[in-house]
């Protein structure tokens, strides 16, 4: 039967590549595109952080994709220049002003990079941390080194990861193996396209104790 992502390396480039010019916020002028056996490398410049991981996400919605390699540099050019200090005014505004966000995050900025650290109960709220701080002007990358805390028991995070499976992609869930040791939650299996990969990573992330997350889902 043939199979609608079956495409061959040549094909997936110029898919990518076109994704990348249309989707409104990437600049797509100075990123180069390769593909091998369906992964896809990313390689060139943007102006802003925001923009690096827009081109990613662009680059795996087209059908094929195996896999993405962001090389991308991000190029800070012009009205994007700002300060360390001003960065990390921005930024502690930011999570200040997020009520997704608790206190216990701090933040700093060395060469336009922002660091975040502190212990969170949930994997939202490490996320929505991020979400804060990689829009504002000046940012070159983001290190997220907010770490969940565990609360739930091993057998707990299992039964829990089974059950949100169930709800959310019940026939995907009976490719996936979960493996559960302490706070570390190990996905393996196969899965058909990057958002039933997506979606079993938030179903794990979700669960109440999860603090480590390793996706070893592959699509087949």
């Amino acid at each position: 039967m043939f199979n609608f992502f079956e495409k061959s390396d040549e094909q997936i480039q110029i898919d990518v590549m076109n994704e990348l010019k249309f989707d409104p916020s990437v600049t797509a002028t100075h990123i180069s595109v390769s593909c091998k056996d369906g992964v896809v490398s990313l390689r060139g410049t943007v102006p802003h952080y925001f923009e690096r991981e827009s081109a990613e996400q662009a680059s795996q919605r087209v059908g094929g994709v195996r896999a993405v390699a962001d090389e991308l540099i991000v190029k800070v050019m012009g009205p994007y220049e700002k300060g360390d200090d001003e960065i990390a005014a921005a930024a502690s505004n930011a999570l200040e002003w997020n009520v997704s966000v608790p206190k216990s995050v701090k933040v700093s900025v060395d060469n336009g990079w922002v660091t975040l650290r502190g212990e969170v109960q949930w994997d939202y709220q490490r996320q929505a941390a991020k979400r804060a701080v990689s829009s504002l002007l000046g940012v070159c990358g983001v290190k997220n080194e907010i770490k969940v805390e565990s609360q739930a028991s091993t057998t707990e995070v299992l039964k829990n990861i089974q059950a949100a499976f169930k709800r959310a992609a019940e026939k995907e869930g009976k490719n996936i193996s979960v493996r559960v040791s302490g706070n570390k939650v190990t996905l393996t299996g196969k899965v058909h396209s990057f958002s039933d990969l997506a979606e079993a990573g938030v179903a794990a992330w979700n669960t109440p104790g999860v603090g480590e997350v390793v996706n070893h889902l592959s699509i087949q």
